[in-house]
């Protein structure tokens, strides 16, 4: 494969290594067909040369809103479906603005070929939840991830600004409008959350309210994401294999092809089309519905010849908010299967001290229990006994 995509793609890395030469080396140095060990991943983890489509139903919010009973019911039975398997749909006719969408991918194309000091003006800090961040620039010593990302926070409540003033204050003026159409898109794509998780509170069979009303007052994470070219595509993964933590995960990607998915114990993938979104479940909605509606393991690949851009717009609740699965749901499907716990608890364990992946859940639920545990034994009540 690797033998290939330098033959294939000889004139593209040349044209791209003389674009991207201020932030390249930052990954390979000064010889890009040397790939240094830390982005090297174990054999059971790297990606094959081809696999498979995954094909996931594509939902028309426009008739799924109409009020249509038989599209209502259509739509619903695809996602709910598609939702216990393994978490992946796609939504058209969303009312997102393509304009705005363009808007932000060229953003995304000059914030990402800037030189490494402009865009280190926003480092985000280890522990942190906003800013850039580098394969360099965190807490992992090891299969470090070939890409890029900018983080910014949107918040649900009216008249926040919380992504401009992020820009401003860090970049500087001169990328007002970069802050500017960040923030437009969080709010559209809030706008989307919201309409996603109502076509999931009836796809389970309760009121499309509940979970709208869960979410209403959201604390959630737009980022921006650069996966560029590598001569030996092969060696690395843009990101590892790992279930998002969040809740709903409303992905754009650029026409690059790169998001796969595991599914019955093989990998596909799910290519890009044009003015859709990617929907996939997070852990936080997962533990939310009680289990019905999996996170699924999924990673991003990268390529010789072309850099990937994609947008991916997370859903949280607010920190303070605590999830538990609705009463309605646990009574049909018992029992409850999650400790009640809130989004910053999770939240704070990956940014601080695990490395997100396909046992995060798990992993959080045993920390959950042992600190419950811990309180239970030194309570007054229990220590007077």
């Amino acid at each position: 494969m690797a033998l290939n995509c330098m033959n294939a793609a000889e004139s593209s890395l040349a044209l791209n290594q003389v674009k991207n030469r201020e932030y390249r080396p930052a990954f390979c140095g000064s010889d890009e067909s040397k790939i240094p060990e830390d982005f090297i991943w174990p054999e059971e983890f790297k990606a094959a040369e081809v696999v498979p489509e995954l094909h996931v139903p594509h939902i028309d919010l426009k008739k799924f809103f109409s009020g249509n009973e038989s599209d209502v019911e259509e739509a619903t039975r695809l996602v709910d479906e598609a939702c216990r398997k393994h978490g992946f749909f796609v939504v058209v006719n969303h009312g997102v603005d393509m304009e705005l969408m363009k808007g932000v991918h060229e953003c995304i194309d000059e914030f990402f070929t800037m030189p490494l000091d402009v865009k280190q003006r926003a480092q985000r800090k280890v522990g942190e939840n906003y800013g850039y961040t580098n394969s360099f620039i965190g807490r992992f010593a090891s299969k470090l991830p070939w890409k890029e990302t900018f983080s910014l926070r949107c918040v649900a409540a009216q008249n926040s600004s919380a992504a401009h003033d992020y820009v401003l204050d860090t970049l500087g003026s001169s990328f007002s409008h970069h802050g500017k159409l960040y923030q437009e898109c969080g709010i559209a794509l809030n706008e989307l959350g919201m309409k996603i998780v109502e076509l999931l509170g009836l796809s389970l069979g309760i009121s499309r309210e509940c979970f709208k009303n869960f979410y209403e007052d959201n604390d959630s994470i737009l980022r921006l994401n650069y996966y560029p070219t590598c001569e030996k595509p092969e060696l690395v993964l843009g990101t590892g294999p790992h279930s998002d933590p969040t809740s709903i995960t409303i992905l754009h990607q650029d026409h690059v092809s790169g998001l796969q998915v595991f599914v019955d114990d093989q990998w596909y993938s799910i290519p890009p089309t044009p003015d859709s979104f990617v929907i996939n479940i997070g852990d936080t909605f997962m533990s939310l519905t009680n289990g019905i509606y999996k996170s699924c393991l999924h990673r991003a690949v990268v390529n010789c010849k072309e850099s990937r851009k994609s947008l991916a717009f997370f859903l949280c609740p607010a920190h303070d908010k605590v999830v538990r699965a609705p009463e309605e749901l646990v009574e049909k499907y018992p029992p409850r299967n999650y400790s009640d716990y809130t989004w910053e608890m999770l939240l704070k364990m990956t940014q601080k001290d695990y490395r997100a992946d396909f046992k995060t859940l798990e992993a959080f639920m045993a920390r959950v229990q042992k600190e419950k545990s811990l309180e239970d034994t030194t309570s007054p009540a229990a220590t007077s006994a």
